[in-house]
C-alpha cells in the first residue's frame, strides 16, 4: 500500500519493547526504530533478549522467518514529546504498568490514538512480571482517559481498531478490574483467567 501511495517509510515507531512490537522492522529493515527513552534504556539493558523471545515463540509456534530480527539503528525519544510526520505532529504520551517503558501515540488531526497493550477489546490488563505495575497501570489509564475522549478511533496492540465509545467501555472496565480483580464479562476466556492468575499472584 506504501509503494503503491508513494510513500517510503524512513522510520518506524514502537510502544514498547516487548518482542512482538518490534517486528516492524522485520517488514521495513532498512527504516530507523523510534521508541521511547525507557523503552531504549530496556534495549540497551537486555541485549538480544527479544530476539531470544521471538525464537522462543517461533519455535513453540512452528514459525519460519527469511531472516532473525535485527533492531538496527534505535532512536530514544523524550516522553513526553511528539515527532513531526509531514506538516504534523504526533503527540508521545508515557504508557507505564504493563512494563515499565512504553508511550502511547497521539495523532490528534486525524483522532488516532495508538496506545500499545492497554485498551484491548480481547485481553484483560497484563502486568509484566519483570516490571508491571497495578498502580502505574491505573495512572496510565487515567493520563489516557483524555486522549481517547478525543479520539475517532484507538488502535490497540492486540485486537481491531476500535470506536472512542468502545474505548471508554473497555477503560472503566480496566480500572474496575484493577481495583477490584473483576473480569470483564466479554474477556472471561480461558487463556485470560490465567493471565488474571498471574497479575494476582504479581500484584
Amino acid at each position: 500500500m506504501l509503494e503503491q501511495a508513494g510513500f517510503t517509510a524512513s522510520g518506524l515507531l514502537a510502544t514498547h519493547g516487548d518482542w512482538d512490537h518490534l517486528l516492524g522492522r522485520m517488514a521495513f529493515p532498512g527504516a530507523a526504530l523510534g521508541v521511547a527513552e525507557t523503552t531504549a534504556a530496556r534495549l540497551t539493558g537486555e541485549p538480544g533478549d527479544a530476539q531470544r523471545k521471538l525464537r522462543a515463540f517461533d519455535e513453540e509456534h512452528y514459525v519460519e522467518r527469511p531472516a532473525p530480527l535485527s533492531l538496527g539503528q534505535v532512536q530514544a525519544l523524550p516522553v513526553p514529546g511528539h515527532v513531526e510526520l509531514g506538516g504534523q505532529e504526533i503527540e508521545l504520551h508515557l504508557t507505564e504498568g504493563h512494563t515499565a517503558d512504553g508511550m502511547a501515540l497521539w495523532a490528534p488531526w486525524a483522532g488516532v490514538l495508538v496506545c500499545g497493550d492497554y485498551l484491548s477489546p480481547v485481553e484483560i490488563p497484563m502486568l509484566s512480571e519483570d516490571s508491571g505495575s497495578r498502580d502505574a497501570y491505573l495512572a496510565t489509564l487515567a493520563r489516557l482517559r483524555p486522549l481517547v475522549e478525543q479520539a475517532r478511533r484507538v488502535v490497540p496492540g492486540h485486537g481491531a481498531p476500535i470506536e472512542a465509545a468502545r474505548a471508554i467501555a473497555i477503560l472503566e472496565e480496566d480500572v474496575r478490574y484493577l481495583t477490584d480483580w473483576e473480569l470483564p464479562a466479554s474477556r472471561r476466556t480461558a487463556a485470560q483467567k490465567a493471565v488474571d492468575e498471574a497479575n494476582r499472584a504479581h500484584a
